[in-house]
């Protein structure tokens, strides 16, 4: 490893921090005098000391990277800098590096695949070879706004150009299911496309005796007494139907307990209608409403603000 010695903050004593060859004997101040070492592959103190200050501070390696380097266990290597009077921070913290042209430009690539290409930390991870972890904090280094992950990520669902759900679902009357096919995604994706683009959704189930067979569903809840006099109160703004959360809602709604509450126990929406409200994922908004103690509904089955909306009651227009 070749070190500038205009960088190094090492005591310059003229002696090299090279590691020592393993042979003490073929050392230039070997002799007699030299008291016995700990073993053949062992530096002297003094040098062993001299090389670990010396990669953890002037190449600002870390102390597993000084251990591997130097054969020693990693909680030796923190006593010897201790004993060298480094402070050696605690693990995780970090320590800040000299920056080079290549890790700027390798950061400069993963904000761009990451950002601009849309992929995801991992795919970023797994085309330039580096954990997904240190992309996602190189990401954050460079101020990149980070999407969520998992069941939470809202950023890169999958789905379904408008168009394409008017000429399957509505002009040639396919099912979720059948047009799903044709596009490659599942029908649960189809029908949160359809709601999400403010298309007509048909009613599942078996025929309704009685009111409307489909069903606009921002403007359904946009309409709902109940939903409306709860969105009031807590300042939510209506925002219509036209597209994925992440455009209707660039930033969620900041949603508290009391309002997820409120919306889901006395307006009995689902999680789903929730999150077309204010932008949460759905998950988010279960995850919430479970840290405070509300007890959810057995999966299936309509929803009381479905059941209360299939009464077949007008829905008023946006404007009303």
């Amino acid at each position: 490893m070749i070190v500038s010695r205009a960088l190094c903050t090492c005591p310059q004593d003229g002696r090299s921090s090279a590691p020592p060859a393993a042979d003490p004997a073929a050392r230039p101040d070997a002799g007699p005098a030299d008291p016995p070492g700990p073993g053949p592959a062992d530096p002297p103190v003094d040098d062993l000391a001299r090389q670990v200050r010396h990669l953890y501070v002037c190449d600002g390696l870390s102390t597993y990277r000084i251990a591997a380097i130097t054969g020693l266990s990693r909680r030796r290597v923190g006593r010897v800098l201790s004993q060298a009077g480094v402070t050696v921070k605690p693990r995780g913290a970090g320590r800040l590096r000299r920056p080079s042209a290549e890790r700027a430009a390798l950061a400069k690539t993963m904000e761009d695949l990451y950002v601009r290409q849309g992929l995801t930390s991992a795919e970023v991870g797994a085309l330039t070879g580096v954990p997904e972890r240190t992309v996602r904090d190189r990401l954050r280094a460079r101020g990149a706004a980070m999407r969520t992950r998992g069941r939470h990520n809202r950023e890169d669902r999958l789905t379904v150009p408008a168009s394409d759900l008017v000429a399957l679902y509505l002009r040639a009357g396919m099912s979720a299911v059948q047009a799903g096919r044709l596009l490659g995604v599942s029908g649960r994706v189809v029908l949160r496309a359809a709601h999400d683009h403010g298309i007509p959704v048909r009613v599942g189930g078996p025929p309704p005796r009685g009111g409307p067979a489909q069903i606009e569903l921002v403007r359904a809840l946009y309409a709902d007494p109940l939903v409306r006099r709860a969105m009031d109160r807590h300042g939510m703004r209506r925002i219509p139907a036209g597209g994925p959360i992440t455009l209707r809602f660039p930033v969620p709604f900041r949603l508290g307990p009391e309002l997820a509450r409120e919306l889901y126990e006395s307006c009995g929406l689902g999680l789903r209608h929730i999150e077309l409200l204010s932008g949460q994922p759905a998950e988010t908004i279960r995850a919430l409403l479970r840290a405070h103690g509300v007890r959810l509904r057995p999966a299936g089955g309509r929803s009381p603000f479905l059941r209360r909306w299939r009464t077949g009651l007008p829905v008023p227009s946006p404007t009303a």
